[in-house]
């Protein structure tokens, strides 16, 4: 590539969904009411959590840090996405972009982290119940979120920071609804080899070696499980997990439907709607499935629910 097609960008276009304007109607309000949804779903977990002196537990208190990490995952894209749809305004500026990349790393590394964290607090509970308050004490968890938030925001760093000293080519359009870090790679004239490597390494770090966690624990909550003599003692010691594991199963599901719509077919149509899923629809069944599967959260939702309709 000539140096005369290389340049430093000042903004991006995000293609996004491209549709007529009636079925972009359509696909502002559906987008909305589920971006909506997840914001109020997860602020009501976090208030939850915090008013019930009933909650005022380890496992809560991991939720509510996931709750509020899913909020701002989901603002992070979906705001600007709304705004594109809206306004018919595709640019995002290249500060713009390089902050979404940023942060969208940021949240999506910490949601896993997170998740590994909950998993090892049902793991001490189940298999070690007789000391669990000593091992998961106030200090160990602040410990775990500092430790999360530092890891993913140290990983995002390490994959943000290589993009700035890139050169782009003149076509500037990237065929999505934010700034995916791949897809923008994708348009740089200069060498991508480190940030790739970079990518992997971090991804590797930050996503599988969480998930990889996440499965030890819940084999060795599994092998507990299966030593309780009673049905009831083994329904009510798994009932405890229920909840988390689905939200792993969704996440870590449409986590790898983005990966394989974008890698196995050339379509961006099918991308797109992956995206939306792993990035929307995920954070907005979390507290439905909390709050769903969990007697203590719905006593509390519903206490809190009262609350408020009592001081209108």
């Amino acid at each position: 590539m000539e140096p005369g097609n290389q340049t430093h960008v000042f903004e991006f276009l995000l293609l996004g969904f491209s549709a007529q304007s009636e079925i972009k109607f359509i696909l502002y309000g559906l987008f909305l009411t589920m971006y909506l949804v997840t914001f109020i779903g997860n602020l009501l977990i976090i208030l939850a959590s915090s008013l019930d002196s009933h909650l005022h537990t380890p496992m809560y208190f991991f939720l509510s840090n996931l709750s509020f990490a899913d909020i701002c995952f989901t603002s992070t894209t979906v705001p600007k996405m709304l705004i594109n749809i809206q306004k018919q305004n595709k640019i995002i500026t290249y500060t713009g972009c390089i902050t979404q990349i940023f942060f969208f790393i940021v949240f999506g590394c910490l949601d896993n982290l997170l998740l590994m964290v909950m998993a090892y607090d049902r793991f001490v509970a189940i298999c070690h119940p007789l000391n669990y308050m000593i091992i998961i004490n106030p200090q160990l968890c602040g410990l775990l979120i500092l430790g999360s938030w530092g890891l993913s925001i140290m990983g995002s760093l390490l994959e943000t920071l290589p993009v700035l000293s890139l050169f782009f080519c003149t076509n500037l359009e990237i065929p999505h609804f934010f700034c995916d870090l791949p897809k923008v790679l994708e348009l740089a004239c200069s060498e991508t080899l480190i940030n790739n490597i970079l990518v992997y390494l971090t991804t590797g770090l930050l996503a599988v070696v969480p998930f990889i966690g996440i499965l030890f624990s819940y084999f060795q909550i599994l092998s507990s499980i299966l030593k309780i003599s009673s049905v009831v003692g083994k329904y009510k010691a798994f009932s405890t997990c229920v909840s988390h594991l689905s939200v792993v199963f969704l996440f870590y599901g449409t986590g790898l439907g983005v990966y394989l719509s974008s890698t196995v077919t050339p379509s961006t149509r099918i991308t797109l709607i992956a995206s939306v899923i792993y990035t929307l629809v995920t954070p907005m069944l979390n507290p439905f499935i909390y709050s769903l599967k969990n007697r203590d959260m719905k006593g509390a939702l519903g206490k809190l629910l009262g609350r408020v309709a009592a001081s209108q």
